[in-house]
């Protein structure tokens, strides 16, 4: 803020340009003075997860990232490739603000009574842009966080807290018992192992590795399948038959795993089935993807009988389905329980300029456990 009290800050841009480059940089904004109904707050934390790395580096081949600007203002430049062009076709020359979510502090509110009663309150935010020193936005997008809670406890309130309580509620409003979720060493993966003990859910886990197992079952879970084992089919089939899973949510999308799920889910089936039918079980099984970690095709086979169904699933449309007062019992779970069920944790906290070095892109850009990071947009700031 400059001493005429004209806000300005910085904030992290994504371009993918005509010509086949992304450009990433930091721009100087100003910030307006809230209307009535709105607040600024001023950005202390925000998680990079990897639903922002689709905005912010797309299908950029990140081999070819090259750097320049200055320590304080740095430029990454990256190649796109020419295949992928048309799928950015709404996005092109036009700079894109990055970050879902965030948290930080209310320092500017507008008139409204539900804008002054957030005047420096510690609040977590969902609107977009938070890769920002400061954000402008409506008062009803704040979450007021617990008394001792800090903007990085808080940053990553929505976006896995709620995924994963909204991965529950589908499993309830669609019929099934128990559920299956792949990828499930991830921050949003130990928030679902958590919820599902509290709740008495069964939970089928999957992972990559044998760490990434040793660290679920430390925090809890009862079933977990690593796909490297050469056991994987088996064990994957004894869990779904001892849960009696038959709804799975996919965080890689690409591979064939969706396509094994939904067949050890009818191998579970059928072998409790006491008649034979050509048309396998009548169970209606179902795969959501919500992810892309493996960014190629979708590969089955269809051993799995008939009654199946794979298809997307994302968060924003899951809120408006279950309405405002659906939406806010959620939240409302999340803030209660910031510092038990839905913790999360960072690998490393970088400003907004070194959010854009190459080494901390490569890190993060990994999509990797254990690789989580958190942009504090004020570090290293007077």
């Amino acid at each position: 803020m400059s001493k005429d009290n004209t806000r300005t800050g910085l904030q992290l841009r994504s371009l993918a340009k005509k010509s086949g480059e992304l450009e990433l940089s930091l721009a100087s904004v100003a910030v307006p003075d809230p209307a009535p109904n709105e607040v600024v707050v001023r950005i202390e934390a925000a998680p990079i997860n990897p639903s922002d790395l689709g905005l912010l580096l797309g299908p950029a081949d990140m081999s070819t990232a090259r750097p320049s600007g200055t320590a304080d203002r740095p430029v990454v430049t990256v190649r796109i490739p020419d295949a992928a062009l048309a799928g950015l076709a709404g996005r092109l020359d036009v700079s894109m603000p990055v970050g879902n979510e965030g948290a930080g502090v209310v320092i500017a509110a507008g008139s409204a009574a539900a804008a002054q009663a957030l005047l420096g309150k510690t609040v977590a935010v969902l609107g977009g842009a938070m890769y920002a020193q400061y954000r402008s936005l409506p008062a009803e997008q704040c979450l007021v966080l617990p008394a001792g809670a800090t903007p990085a406890e808080g940053a990553s309130c929505f976006v896995n807290p709620l995924t994963a309580l909204g991965m529950v509620e589908t499993m309830r409003r669609e019929g099934h018992t128990a559920l299956v979720h792949t990828a499930a060493a991830s921050n949003l993966g130990q928030m679902l192992v958590r919820i599902c003990l509290q709740d008495g859910v069964g939970l089928v886990n999957i992972v990559r590795k044998r760490e990434q197992a040793d660290l679920l079952k430390g925090i809890g879970a009862a079933h977990v399948c690593v796909t490297g084992s050469p056991t994987f089919s088996d064990d994957l089939t004894a869990a779904l038959a001892a849960t009696g899973a038959t709804l799975a949510f996919d965080a890689t999308g690409g591979g064939p795993l969706a396509g094994q799920i939904l067949g050890c889910m009818e191998a579970a089936l059928t072998a409790k089935a006491k008649t034979y039918s050509r048309y396998g079980s009548a169970t209606h099984k179902q795969v959501y993807i919500y992810g892309s970690l493996d960014t190629g095709p979708t590969q089955f086979v269809r051993n799995f009988g008939m009654a199946w169904g794979m298809g997307g699933w994302l968060l924003p449309p899951f809120l408006q389905k279950i309405g405002p007062a659906g939406a806010q019992a959620l939240r409302e779970r999340v803030a209660a329980e910031l510092k038990t069920t839905f913790a999360s944790h960072y690998s490393r906290e970088v400003s907004l300029a070194e959010a854009l070095r190459l080494d901390h892109i490569a890190a993060y850009g990994k999509r990797a456990t254990g690789e989580k990071y958190l942009i504090n947009p004020h570090k290293g700031m007077q």
